[in-house]
């Protein structure tokens, strides 16, 4: 017999969600609401790129409307998220939906374009079962971030010294930064730090967001 293993209940039973599909709801709703926290504000327009299982049912499945909820700062549980789409269009925010046909490496992957003025993000998501995420990249650059210890998530001018400045808060609080990502869309525009640290602290986030040239901050566990 297999050695099966589980992390939690939550792995056996599944999320407290609104919705027929862990993968293709749940899971597709926190891919969008770990987008729109990243992004850190309301988006004008969202273009969303299905792949796969996703391409193929996410009208039937509700991945459209989970991801959209999400997008809109909704948790897989909100009562809401059946409402997104005309919520988003009610607000004023433009949503296409885009199925692809292109192989990827998980069949559950959405690859969301966030703008707002000049404000643009893309993330790549994937739902990989029973609620869970990982995102695979960020404004084209590979990660792997699945949510799974304490992690920072910043957006910032590019300009000198804002690294020595958030490693700085960091090394002050006593907290060991296991990994540390740093991209930028092109010189002198906008940044993204991802870091995974052994610790969280309230006044760590507060000190980041007090930053110069700091976009937001966003922290996930």
């Amino acid at each position: 017999m297999p050695d099966i293993r589980f992390h939690s209940v939550f792995d056996i039973i599944g999320p407290v969600m609104v919705g027929p599909s862990s993968s293709h709801t749940a899971g597709a709703a926190r891919i969008g609401k770990v987008v729109r926290d990243i992004f850190g504000e309301k988006p004008e327009v969202i273009t969303i790129y299905l792949y796969e299982s996703f391409a193929k049912t996410y009208r039937g499945h509700g991945t459209d409307v989970a991801l959209v909820a999400g997008l809109l700062g909704m948790a897989p549980d909100d009562p809401r998220l059946p409402e997104s789409l005309k919520l988003a269009y009610d607000q004023g925010i433009k949503v296409s939906f885009v199925p692809k046909s292109d192989k990827v490496d998980h069949p559950n992957t959405a690859h969301i374009v966030l703008q707002a003025g000049d404000h643009r993000l893309a993330v790549t998501g994937v739902s990989i079962g029973g609620g869970n995420i990982q995102i695979t990249e960020i404004n084209g650059f590979k990660i792997s971030l699945s949510m799974g210890q304490p992690t920072y998530i910043t957006i910032h001018d590019d300009v000198p010294g804002m690294i020595a400045r958030v490693t700085s808060i960091f090394s002050d609080a006593g907290i060991n930064i296991g990994t540390m990502t740093v991209t930028r869309t092109s010189k002198g525009q906008q940044a993204i730090m991802i870091i995974e640290a052994d610790d969280y602290q309230a006044d760590i986030l507060a000190k980041l967001k007090l930053l110069p040239h700091m976009r937001n901050v966003t922290y996930f566990e």
